[in-house]
C-alpha cells in the first residue's frame, strides 16, 4: 500500500490514506506501524476512507519532543486529521493506539462520530507494569530494539498461534521501531492517567473489542464500563492481535460499528 508523508508542527507523519466514504482512523499498537492493518485496510477501504498513520516514533514517523505524553500524541493525531480535512472520524485504537484514542476523545470529542478500543484499556499501568516499562526503557538503551521485540511479540498472540507466519511479520515490523521512539513511548504509557471517566462521561457510540485469549489486556480490563452507548465484543480464538489472528472477525466488528 502506498505510504504518504505530511509535515506537522513538531513531527513528520507517514500514513496510509485509502478508499472513500465515511472516514475511519486506525491507530496501531506499541512497536507496530500502519503495516499492522495490512489485512484489514484493503477490505475496509472498499466502503470507507481509511487513514492509518505510523504513530510518532514508530515506522516512518518522527517524534520531536523528548517527553511526550499520551495526550500530546493525541494532539498530533488531531493535527493530522485537521490537515487531511476529514471532519468527524470514527477512531479505532489498538493497545497503545487505544490509549491515544481515549485521550483524543477526552479533548476532541466533537471531532468523533464514535470510537473504539481494540485490545486496549482505560485503566492506567499498575505499579508492577510501571516497573516493567522502566526495565524495558533501560533494556532498549543498553541493548537496542531487537531484544525488546523478541521478548514482547510472542506474548501478543494466542499460544495457539505462535507457529503462524504473521508472528515473524510482527517482529519484523517491531525491529523497524526507532529505539528512541520506543523509549519515549514507554515513558508516555507509564505516566498515562486512568481514563475510565472518559468512557463513563462519553455520550457518543463506543465499541470495546477484546481478544478471548489476550494475555496482555484481558477482557475485564477492556470492558471496564457498561452503558447504553457502549458495545462490547469478544473476538474468539484471538490474543492481543486480532488484525492478524482473526482479521475477518475484526473487520466485521468495525464495519458493523461504523454503519
Amino acid at each position: 500500500m502506498e505510504m504518504k508523508s505530511i509535515s506537522l508542527k513538531d513531527s513528520t507523519i507517514t500514513y496510509i490514506d485509502k478508499g472513500a466514504g465515511k472516514p475511519i482512523v486506525l491507530l496501531h499498537g506499541f512497536c507496530g506501524s500502519s503495516k499492522y492493518w495490512s489485512e484489514v485496510i484493503p477490505v475496509l477501504s472498499e466502503n470507507f476512507r481509511v487513514i492509518a498513520p505510523d504513530l510518532p516514533g514508530h515506522g516512518g514517523s518522527t517524534m520531536a519532543q523528548e517527553n511526550n505524553t499520551i495526550s500530546d500524541l493525541a494532539d498530533i493525531i488531531k493535527e493530522l486529521t485537521d490537515k487531511l480535512n476529514v471532519g468527524q472520524v470514527t477512531m479505532f485504537g489498538h493497545s497503545l493506539g487505544g490509549y491515544i484514542t481515549l485521550a483524543f476523545a477526552e479533548k476532541y470529542s466533537d471531532s468523533l462520530n464514535g470510537f473504539s478500543l481494540v485490545h486496549s484499556t482505560a485503566f492506567p499501568d499498575s505499579e508492577e507494569a510501571k516497573k516493567g516499562r522502566t526495565t524495558n526503557m533501560e533494556k532498549v538503551k543498553q541493548e537496542g530494539i531487537k531484544p525488546l521485540i523478541d521478548g514482547l511479540v510472542p506474548k501478543l498472540f494466542s499460544p495457539d498461534h505462535l507457529e503462524e507466519s504473521y508472528v515473524e511479520t510482527a517482529k519484523e515490523i517491531g525491529y523497524q521501531t526507532p529505539p528512541q521512539g520506543a523509549i519515549q513511548t514507554l515513558h508516555a504509557m507509564k505516566e498515562r492517567p486512568d481514563r475510565n471517566y472518559v468512557l463513563e462521561s462519553s455520550s457518543i457510540p463506543v465499541l470495546l473489542i477484546a481478544g478471548e485469549q489476550d494475555q496482555i489486556i484481558p477482557a475485564e480490563k477492556t470492558f471496564s464500563v457498561s452503558k447504553a452507548n457502549i458495545k462490547q465484543t469478544i473476538i474468539k480464538d484471538s490474543g492481543h492481535m486480532s488484525m492478524y489472528e482473526k482479521p475477518a472477525d475484526l473487520i466485521e466488528a468495525i464495519k458493523g460499528f461504523v454503519k
